[in-house]
């Protein structure tokens, strides 16, 4: 298990600590738990396909938008 001494500074009303590059998270994000006296620092879940497109907008174009008539004749019969 790595270990490395940080620093805890004040931002604003919150306690925030530099983490080294070794330990570096990926993206913008993490949870924090508090465990007794540690804290465990976790990057966040990947959303699932299905929590991605639920919070995308259901109603692409608008309300006052919508798709246009488009004809849909039957397919032309093929010769073989």
């Amino acid at each position: 298990m790595l270990k490395r001494h940080v620093k805890l500074f004040r931002n604003n009303r919150s306690q925030a600590l530099r983490i080294p590059r070794e330990f570096e998270l990926p993206g913008t994000e993490a949870m924090v738990t508090k465990d007794g006296d540690r804290l465990i620092v976790e990057p966040m879940p990947r959303q699932s396909l299905v929590e991605l497109l639920d919070s995308w907008k259901h109603d692409p174009l608008g309300p006052e938008e919508t798709f246009p008539e488009i004809a849909d004749p039957p397919p032309k019969p093929l010769d073989f």
